[in-house]
C-alpha cells in the first residue's frame, strides 16, 4: 500500500512556523517526568543519522545567506513549494532540519514519502519521521505542532506494518502497534485510532477481537473520520463484536457515507447492503439516531 496514501496532507500554506526545543524525550522507552504515557521504542530499528545528513556547505538556502534562522529558512521553503520550486524548498528544508526545526523534518518526511518534488524513497521518508517523532514524542497534544507528530507517528506505523524492501526496516505488527498506540492515546489521532482499531479487525500481530476495536473506532467516528464510521457500522450491524445491533449500525454507515465515504467504493456498497437487509423498523430507529446524532454535533459546535 502507497504510504503516501496513509499521511494526512496539510496545506503548505498552512504550516505554521516554529522553531523547535530541546527534544524532551528519547525513544529509548525512558520516559520524561512530563510524559502523559508510557512511550514506545521508535527507533528500535534505525538507521545512523548520517544516512539524512547533508554537508552543511550545501545546506545554505538558495539566496546563499548562511546566518538565515532556521525560522526563516523554513518560511523560505514554504514560499518556495507554494510556486512549485521544490529544488529552493528542499535546500531551505534541509537547512532548517539540520537546526532543530521539527516540522520542517516532517515536511521533508512527506515529500520523501510521496515523491513531491523528489524521487520517492520510503526509508528516507521514514528516517525523517523517525527523528521527528523521537524528539518530541511528548510534544502538548493541544500544541499545534502536535498534528505532525502525530502525523509522524502514524506514517512509522504503516512502515512497520509492511517494512521497506531492500532497507533494514522488516515488516513488524508489534512495533506498528506502538506507533499507532501513542498516536491514539496520547495524541487522540483518529487515524492512528483507526489504524490500531484495524491491527484487530484483522487480527495483524494482535488476537483478532472485534470488541477492543469497536472503543478506538468509536473514538474516531465521533470525530468524523469516515473509514472509523463505516467499519462500525458494519461491526454493529452484523454483531461482529457480539449482539447485534443493527439500527446502530445502519445509523454510523449512513453517517459514513454523507460526504467523502460516499465516493469509496467498499463503505458505500456496505452501506447499500446493509440497507437492504435492514427492516422498515431497523431503518426508522437509525433514522431517529442518526437525528440525535447530528444534533448533538451541533450542540458540541455552539
Amino acid at each position: 500500500m502507497r504510504i503516501s496514501n496513509l499521511i494526512g496532507l496539510a496545506a503548505v500554506a498552512g504550516l505554521a512556523v516554529w522553531l523547535d526545543p530541546s527534544p524532551s524525550l528519547s525513544l529509548d522507552g525512558t520516559p520524561s517526568p512530563n510524559a502523559g504515557v508510557a512511550l514506545p521504542a521508535a527507533a528500535s530499528v534505525s538507521v545512523p543519522d548520517s544516512t539524512i545528513s547533508t554537508p552543511k556547505a550545501a545546506l545554505a538556502p538558495a539566496n546563499g545567506d548562511i546566518n538565515i534562522s532556521p525560522v526563516d529558512a523554513f518560511r523560505r521553503a514554504t514560499e518556495a513549494l507554494k510556486i512549485g520550486a521544490s529544488k529552493d524548498a528542499l535546500t531551505s528544508l534541509q537547512y532548517a532540519a539540520e537546526r532543530g526545526h521539527g516540522v520542517a523534518l516532517w515536511q521533508l518526511g512527506r515529500m520523501y514519502a510521496e515523491g513531491d518534488g523528489v524521487a520517492r524513497n520510503d526509508h528516507r521518508a521514514f528516517e525523517y519521521f523517525r527523528k521527528f517523532a523521537d524528539s518530541h514524542a511528548d510534544e502538548y497534544p493541544l500544541a499545534p505542532r502536535s498534528r505532525f507528530v502525530a502525523n509522524a507517528f502514524v506514517a512509522l506505523g504503516n512502515y512497520y506494518l509492511e517494512g521497506i524492501p531492500n532497507s533494514p526496516i522488516k515488516a513488524s505488527p508489534e512495533r506498528a502497534r506502538r506507533m499507532f498506540y501513542h498516536a491514539a492515546s496520547y495524541f487522540g489521532d483518529p487515524e492512528a485510532q483507526y489504524q490500531l482499531a484495524m491491527l484487530h479487525v484483522d487480527g495483524n500481530g494482535v488476537g483478532r477481537d472485534a470488541k477492543r476495536a469497536v472503543p478506538w473506532l468509536v473514538l474516531a467516528a465521533n470525530k468524523g473520520h469516515y473509514k472509523s464510521q463505516a467499519v462500525l457500522g458494519r461491526i454493529l450491524f452484523h454483531g461482529e463484536h457480539g449482539a447485534r445491533q443493527p439500527a446502530s449500525g445502519l445509523m454510523w454507515l449512513t453517517v459514513a457515507c454523507d460526504g467523502p465515504g460516499a465516493a469509496v467504493p467498499w463503505i458505500a456498497e456496505l452501506r447499500e447492503s446493509a440497507f437492504k437487509q435492514a427492516t422498515d423498523r431497523q431503518r426508522a430507529t437509525a433514522l431517529i439516531l442518526l437525528e440525535r446524532w447530528v444534533e448533538g454535533r451541533r450542540g458540541s459546535v455552539q
